[in-house]
């Protein structure tokens, strides 16, 4: 564990544990099967389906796009897409994911932005990084950093430049262009809604944790309240 504290009139305490901590897939399917028996059955497909869950997340909302005149890479939410679910399902699935909307993609299925599939889309690049940026995400979800703010943010913040570093390169090369070039086409542009994205993620992962949070402790006062009145001695003139 590595612990840091800066004391005065704003005292910050960071801790990054070296062990693997629960995503939000991990809570989600702790509270929904709370009454159900566990069996490796029932295990494998529930990790299944939210692998392809989180592989219809990224290609679904990876559709939702704005085309530019002046390049072949589209204004998109594919970033949200990728970093909310690598943080949300921990790096394993996240990865398995990922490279299923990759493979999807390069078979011709229409998943990548815009509608297109197979090798000759310029944005290819992108969907490879998609792969490690969502292995990030997770990873660092597993350490706890989704689940305050500004940790959520830095995290965030370099999955997405993990993207551009597998997507502007292939830029440059798909359509043979100086390395300034493939900058203004394929980074420049995407700066501003990218740090939008970032900070939406950044607070929706937080958020998530804090309701749920919420929603169990209703839940366990509710259980605490039905458990004291089950308990409580039937008055003698009540009983039969």
């Amino acid at each position: 564990m590595i612990t840091g504290r800066v004391t005065g009139r704003i005292t910050v305490s960071i801790a990054i544990t070296s062990g693997s901590m629960p995503v939000l897939a991990d809570r989600l399917a702790r509270d929904w099967g709370r009454n159900r028996e566990s069996t490796r059955g029932r295990r494998w497909v529930r990790e299944a389906a939210t692998v392809v869950g989180g592989f219809t997340w990224i290609a679904v909302l990876g559709q939702v796009s704005v085309p530019l005149g002046f390049t072949p890479v589209p204004l998109s939410l594919g970033t949200l897409a990728v970093l909310t679910a690598g943080a949300a399902l921990g790096w394993r699935r996240a990865v398995c994911s990922a490279a299923l909307f990759l493979v999807a993609g390069l078979a011709g299925a229409p998943v990548f932005v815009g509608g297109h599939g197979g090798l000759g889309v310029p944005t290819l690049g992108y969907a490879v990084g998609y792969v490690f940026a969502a292995a990030g995400a997770g990873w660092a979800s597993e350490r706890g950093l989704d689940r305050s703010w500004w940790m959520a943010l830095g995290m965030m913040t370099v999955g997405s430049a993990v993207i551009y570093l597998f997507g502007v390169p292939y830029l440059a090369l798909a359509l043979d262009l100086s390395w300034s070039g493939a900058i203004v086409q394929g980074m420049l542009p995407f700066v501003v809604g990218d740090l939008l994205k970032v900070l939406i993620a950044a607070a929706a992962l937080p958020g998530a944790w804090a309701a749920l949070g919420a929603v169990a402790t209703r839940t366990a006062a509710r259980a605490q309240v039905t458990a004291q009145a089950d308990a409580a001695p039937v008055p003698p003139d009540l009983v039969p």
